[in-house]
């Protein structure tokens, strides 16, 4: 899965000052932007490290209340 949203492909053909078309100027659609940034590689890392932590402690509970027992 990438980490940046890519935007739409664009004709090149339909761009071009020399095409034939309807209008005498070729409509510019507004610029593709993402408003939600993409989440970082680093924050990636702290899930994954609180969620091992996470697990080993419960791990970890088990272990020590199979043990009481």
């Amino acid at each position: 899965m990438p980490d940046r949203a890519t935007p739409p492909p664009t004709d090149p053909a339909a761009d071009s000052p020399g095409s034939p078309g309807p209008l005498s100027e070729p409509v510019r659609s507004q610029p593709y932007v993402v408003t939600k940034p993409p989440r970082g590689v680093s924050v990636r890392v702290f899930i994954y490290v609180v969620a091992t932590h996470v697990l080993l402690a419960f791990m970890s509970m088990l272990v020590f209340l199979a043990k009481s027992r």
